[in-house]
């Protein structure tokens, strides 16, 4: 098979349910991803981290497009796409968050990076167009967020102000993760394994050079938990997770897919509870409510779902 073309793949068969299990499923990935980390930043500094994380992640897609028969485009004006896309979806984000990791305690860091769905909507207010902000994903908006601080519990929000450059940095990923998913739309035609290889392939290019330059990796320690990590960030939380990711972009529309940013809270908070012994909030099974009837609300399709 030749690069892929709008004409050349055939868009996924929606089915609404088989589309929600799929965002549950980017929710789960992407929330396991906080304790992964946690656990890499403890011995691996946080620009070599991401990008052994995209490098690997990168790879391991193009070795899948590559079994598939399927060839990356050669234009220069899609990899110019594909630039853009890694900036706002893993460069700049991922680092922010690994950065600010060590010093923001993760129910904090969960409450701002999850705030992406807020952006998005106010990005939509003046982009427009089918995937336009309506009343009721403004509510859908504001319950989710009310459910993430019930969720993580609302003493977390006391930290608030005491590390101000990494909260704003924790802000400012969740702005790169609004841009990247109206951007992503770009990138409708294409197989989703391609925009999610090609952007990881040119992250981990912009990356591998300030990591050689700063971190001298070579000079490194790593404990194996941190090693095992990165491997599990690399297949889980960016492999798998971008193809998903790209996917529902087309199918469900940025807003939609935004979603996830809450979805994958109380997922992050359970593998916290069961793997690092850290305790639920009191209040938060009223916050998963809140968090269900959020994504509820921001998913119900104002628009029919995409069909061949």
């Amino acid at each position: 098979m030749h690069a892929s073309t709008p004409s050349s793949i055939d868009k996924p068969r929606a089915s609404p349910a088989f589309e929600w299990a799929l965002l549950a499923v980017l929710a789960t990935c992407w929330g396991a991803s906080y304790t992964f980390i946690k656990i890499g930043v403890a011995t691996i500094p946080p620009v070599t981290l991401i990008a052994a994380r995209t490098l690997i992640a990168g790879l391991l897609l193009l070795a899948v497009l590559r079994m598939r028969g399927v060839k990356l485009p050669a234009e220069p004006a899609m990899w110019g796409r594909f630039v853009l896309q890694a900036c706002l979806n893993s460069v700049l984000p991922f680092t922010l968050i690994a950065w600010a990791e060590r010093s923001v305690d993760a129910g904090l860091a969960t409450i701002l990076n999850s705030t992406s769905p807020i952006f998005i909507f106010l990005l939509g207010l003046g982009l427009g167009g089918s995937d336009r902000p309506t009343m009721r994903r403004l509510f859908g908006v504001g319950a989710g967020l009310a459910g993430i601080c019930l969720i993580v519990g609302f003493e977390a929000l006391n930290g608030l102000g005491h590390s101000l450059l990494a909260q704003l940095a924790l802000v400012a990923a969740a702005v790169c993760y609004g841009c990247a998913a109206i951007f992503g739309r770009v990138f409708k035609g294409l197989d989703p394994m391609v925009p999610a290889a090609g952007s990881l392939l040119s992250g981990a290019a912009m990356l591998l050079p300030v990591s050689i330059l700063f971190d001298r990796p070579w000079t490194l320690a790593p404990s194996a938990a941190s090693m095992a990590a990165v491997l599990a960030l690399a297949v889980l939380s960016t492999a798998l997770a971008f193809t998903i990711y790209f996917r529902l972009i087309r199918t469900l529309g940025p807003m939609s897919t935004a979603a996830q940013a809450y979805l994958r809270v109380p997922v992050g908070v359970l593998i916290g509870v069961v793997f690092l012994g850290e305790r639920l909030a009191p209040t938060a099974w009223a916050g998963l409510a809140c968090v269900v009837a959020g994504v509820v609300a921001m998913t119900m399709p104002a628009r029919r779902l995409i069909r061949p």
